[in-house]
């Protein structure tokens, strides 16, 4: 049992939460068009400790969503959740972004589809079954009409998460039902957080680096 900081910063939603025995005590996040990780992640840390009325020493491990995502995104995250390792003497754990997001779907029958939006008809996206066990693993992958056919024929498959937009005007399958709305959140951090602290799974603060998954490309600026 223990008390946990997470940290989710993976996409444009920057979200922290505190939680105990693996149940969230108070949640802070915010969804804004443009990332605005850098100006708010702090001002939510001090204030999930405020509004939970403990001190950031009383915790007893930091947890991090690790990707993939937004590089910059995580590049936030993981320094912030480092640098409060570092200060706290606390064990840092990476929870994966898009098992955190496959635990939004609460449905006992299928699979599950987590996926990210990135470039052009491309998704990061992984699939899990319906007791949220990976059934294939993350990758990068551009989405066409005959996405996850062999899978929808026998299934009902739910996608969830910024990728959903481009999926639905490809994806027309009866069995295919789309989760709007849904970003990753340090709320489902929560549970997945407690049980890698009771199995003491935790990473190397000085060498724990996001998982990318691509490598940063920079795109320049529209004249």
């Amino acid at each position: 049992m223990a008390l946990v900081l997470n940290i989710e910063t993976a996409t444009t939603n920057c979200s922290v939460s505190l939680s105990k025995d693996g149940e969230t005590l108070v949640l802070r996040e915010d969804n804004s068009v443009g990332y605005s990780h850098a100006e708010t992640l702090h001002l939510f840390i001090d204030d999930v400790f405020k509004t939970a009325k403990l001190q950031p020493s009383e915790i007893d491990a930091v947890s991090v969503s690790k990707g993939p995502g937004s590089y910059t995104g995580l590049r936030i995250g993981v320094s912030s959740a480092k640098g409060l390792c570092f200060a706290l003497n606390k064990p840092l754990i990476s929870i994966s972004t898009l098992e955190s997001l496959a635990h939004q779907v609460k449905e006992t029958d299928g699979f599950i589809i987590p996926m990210l939006d990135a470039r052009r008809m491309e998704v990061y996206s992984a699939i899990y079954n319906s007791n949220l066990e990976l059934h294939r693993e993350i990758k990068a992958e551009i989405l066409t009409e005959d996405s996850y056919k062999v899978l929808l024929e026998t299934n009902k498959v739910y996608f969830i998460g910024s990728g959903v937009e481009k999926t639905k005007g490809l994806i027309k399958h009866p069995n295919a039902v789309f989760v709007d709305g849904k970003l990753p959140s340090a709320n489902e951090m929560s549970f997945l957080a407690e049980i890698k602290h009771k199995k003491s799974d935790t990473e190397d603060v000085a060498y724990f680096e996001p998982y990318y998954l691509k490598d940063f490309v920079a795109l320049k600026k529209k004249a």
